[in-house]
């Protein structure tokens, strides 16, 4: 069963998969928001070579653990998306994982231009990762 990460923001959602069994994430794209809200064709493509049971929402919280003041936003995005697609939510902390992804792209060399467009399926990455490592450990 392959779980779909989204970084989930106002303009663009960052996309990022696992595996079939669930052991790794990988950076997948970047769509618009709009677009994957309405399963336009480029998220209905996405959904069908995946075919993904399960999304993995990331929901902003700040360094105190409280939620952020996207999170409300952020979950009735998600609920759009899984009332159209039929593919259930779970939500985790995404804290930190776009600056996680910004550090990443730098020690690859990345300009803040060349960046732009890849932090948030790496940061869909980073905190699909985490959510799966918790899974492994589970009995």
């Amino acid at each position: 069963m392959r779980v779909m990460g989204l970084d989930i923001g106002k303009v663009r959602v960052g996309i990022a998969i696992s595996d079939p069994e669930r052991r790794v994430a990988t950076p997948l794209c970047v769509l618009l928001t709009n677009d994957v809200v309405n399963c336009t064709p480029s998220f209905s493509h996405v959904l069908q070579d995946w075919e993904p049971e399960l999304f993995v929402c990331g929901i902003p919280y700040t360094l105190k653990h409280e939620e952020g003041s996207q999170a409300e936003a952020v979950r009735k995005i998600a609920g759009e998306i899984e009332a159209k697609t039929a593919i259930p939510c779970v939500f985790v902390d995404e804290r930190l994982s776009s600056q996680e992804a910004k550090r990443s792209l730098r020690e690859k060399g990345l300009t803040e231009r060349e960046m732009r467009g890849k932090i948030d399926m790496i940061a869909a990455s980073v905190f699909l990762q985490a959510w799966l490592d918790t899974q492994l450990v589970q009995p």
